[in-house]
């Protein structure tokens, strides 16, 4: 059973009809926030190896923890998927996961991609890089602080402050070199803006093909998506102009995003919740997140899609994503101080 979730109105009628199964055996209740029709795979895969029926709700992440604090003990939610390390962090800060003990989990993912309370566990990741103009750049910054330098001036585009990958991106700034030094980051990045920020990471892919801009940052699976399949503004013609930079390869190494979940507090099937979140780290859910997303495994040592093997080896920031996630109050009084709308 699929059910997306639009309104508070059809999310009150699904809690009603899914609190009539939530006991059923065989059964387990998810809530994403996770939009991507390539998953299917995943839920089809994990169903026909256990028997486990998947019940699945689709929405905002924001809504989705609310609505599972809303629901309470009475809550039918087993697990809560979504993206970035600062949604999962608000999650167990609202109460709504639950701590689990799995040898697997613990065995396959790496410590630095999952909560120190084992309430949450990364399962895919993203390299937030740099891309740019090889028309009109002809030195390419090669690590994050080097964005704000004045030589970038009026050639950067990046999404607004309000975007969570923004907020990760500067928290993450704040955990490798200190508050102090991210609001002057923050500040020179402004001061280089080509255009106020605005739209998705493809959008800001995009600028560099009608030119708006010279250099943005973008989630790597965006143009490993591209890579493999049409996407509208990007075409072979247009990504031949385009390069990119794995940043800070002789610092902390690029900036990466985690998409992940955990076992919800109440969750009424909490044994098949945890199998589910077993098999996401098994390799062959790893491969599909790679293969049917473009995104990089969480687990070391799982093979790459083509799309994805692309664009090139790299070394990952190994940064505590927890601690991160912690910065994110301070990164948005930044953002305000420095008018990053």
């Amino acid at each position: 059973m699929r059910i997306v979730c639009t309104t508070s109105t059809a999310a009150i009628l699904i809690s009603t009809a899914l609190s009539t199964v939530a006991m059923a055996q065989g059964e387990v209740n998810l809530y994403s926030s996770r939009h991507y029709d390539t998953d299917e795979r995943l839920y089809s895969d994990f169903t026909e190896a256990t028997g486990i029926t998947i019940n699945r709700i689709e929405g905002n992440a924001d809504e989705l923890i609310a609505r599972m604090q809303a629901e309470g003990a009475n809550s039918p939610a087993d697990i809560l998927l979504t993206v970035d390390t600062s949604r999962l962090e608000r999650a167990k800060a609202a109460g709504v996961l639950q701590s689990v003990n799995s040898e697997i989990l613990e065995r396959r993912i790496p410590g630095s991609l999952q909560d120190n309370e084992n309430q949450w566990f990364g399962f895919s990741q993203r390299a937030r890089i740099i891309f740019y103009d090889k028309n009109d750049v002809e030195t390419p910054p090669l690590d994050y602080v080097s964005l704000a330098d004045p030589q970038y001036k009026g050639m950067v585009c990046h999404r607004s402050s309000t975007n969570v990958y923004s907020q990760t991106l500067l928290s993450a700034v704040i955990e490798n070199h200190g508050e102090e030094a991210a609001k002057a980051w923050a500040q020179g990045v402004v001061d280089n803006f080509a255009r106020a920020p605005q739209g998705g990471d493809t959008d800001q892919l995009r600028g560099l093909v009608s030119g708006e801009c010279d250099i943005s940052i973008s989630n790597t699976y965006y143009f490993a998506r591209a890579l493999r399949t049409e996407v509208e503004g990007l075409s072979e013609e247009d990504r031949a102009d385009i390069g990119w930079v794995f940043p800070a390869q002789n610092a902390e190494g690029a900036h990466m995003n985690l998409s992940g979940g955990g076992v919800a507090a109440h969750a009424p099937n909490r044994e098949n919740a945890i199998k589910f979140l077993e098999y996401l780290s098994s390799d062959q859910a790893q491969q599909y997140f790679s293969a049917g997303n473009d995104e990089y495994p969480a687990v070391p040592g799982v093979a790459l899609s083509p799309s994805v093997a692309a664009l090139g080896m790299f070394r990952p920031d190994d940064v505590d994503l927890s601690e991160v996630a912690k910065n994110v109050p301070a990164a948005q009084k930044i953002f305000n101080e420095v008018g990053w709308k």
